[in-house]
């Protein structure tokens, strides 16, 4: 559901900038924003307060999609036995090392800069762990995503960054990268628009089943999540959830493969998570074996912005799994 009375932030006017042709400046006009750019000029809508910064060219959503408030890759319009049920029953889903990841992401962003602006991709809702970044006052977030949200502050694709190079301290891509059309892309953009020296955090799932439906894409193992950063000097990286988590993933959807019927299929999920939800916390040991790079649920890396490409015979011998 898209936040009543929602305006757009005007501290974060002077580095935006027209994500089709990446130089010209945005003007507010009534209901509207235009690129200043003489040679571009093109023109986005804003809706319900939010500006919806898109180069539809680059993109898998049109401004029709927002302007209609159709469903994209989230849905909140859930039934109350589904909100109910994601309350009282266990989860299989658990992140031991993101709090402690967004501590030191939020130390190294204020070390860089006393009022640092961070930009959270993927951000209509709250991710897991980010409740102290969220809390922190001197951070400036700019919350954005494909999707309207609670927290959605700006519509864009991150394939199409709508900000000026070198203008933000700190990215964070939480559960993105597997559900866009080119990660490189992505990463790219993101490597645009950071300062020298900014702070990129990213998390990515390496053994975990389909669960953005069409929306899903790409799986990384350690290694290659690494290689996807090699414009980064690694500042560190592991396991976000371990084999325990994996194997519940697996466990669930060999279960669901039996059926196609809705409402088996929903049976299906509260009985997976019940009778699997506790191999998770069998990972609170595992997270921190060596073995946990070869089999993780997934992967995270945290890298400084640097002028220069890591070698890829560097990154091969920074392997750190047992096989």
């Amino acid at each position: 559901m898209v936040k009543e009375n929602h305006v757009i932030n005007i501290k974060i006017l002077p580095i935006l900038r027209c994500p089709v042709c990446k130089t010209g400046s945005l003007k507010v006009e009534h209901s509207l924003i235009k690129c200043q750019n003489t040679g571009c000029q093109n023109v986005f809508p804003i809706i319900d307060g939010i500006p919806i910064l898109l180069n539809e060219k680059n993109s898998l959503f049109s401004t029709t999609d927002f302007i209609s408030h159709k469903a994209t890759t989230f849905s909140f319009n859930h039934s109350f036995w589904m909100s109910l049920a994601k309350k009282i029953i266990p989860s299989m889903i658990d992140n031991f090392q993101v709090k402690k990841n967004m501590d030191r992401f939020i130390k190294l962003v204020l070390n860089k800069n006393e009022h640092p602006r961070a930009l959270v991709i993927g951000g209509s809702i709250l991710g897991e762990g980010m409740d102290k970044l969220v809390n922190t006052k001197d951070i400036e977030l700019i919350e954005t995503d494909v999707s309207f949200g609670e927290r959605t502050a700006l519509i864009c694709d991150a394939h199409d960054l709508p900000f000026m190079d070198n203008s933000v301290d700190g990215i964070i891509l939480q559960a993105v990268l597997e559900h866009v059309i080119d990660p490189n892309q992505c990463v790219s953009e993101a490597y645009r628009v950071l300062k020298e020296g900014g702070i990129i955090y990213s998390e990515t799932p390496f053994i975990q089943q389909v669960h953005m439906g069409k929306y899903d894409f790409t799986r990384y193992t350690e290694l290659g999540h690494r290689r996807l950063f090699r414009k980064f000097d690694e500042i560190d990286r592991g396991a976000v959830g371990g084999p325990g988590m994996a194997l519940a993933w697996s466990y669930r959807y060999f279960l669901l493969s039996f059926f196609e019927n809705k409402y088996f299929r929903n049976i299906i999920k509260v009985f997976a998570n019940l009778t699997s939800f506790y191999l998770k916390y069998i990972d609170r040991y595992l997270i921190k074996k060596r073995g946990v790079f070869d089999a993780a649920s997934g992967y995270y890396f945290m890298g400084k912005k640097v002028n220069k490409i890591i070698d890829d015979r560097i990154i091969i011998e920074s392997y750190k799994g047992l096989v």
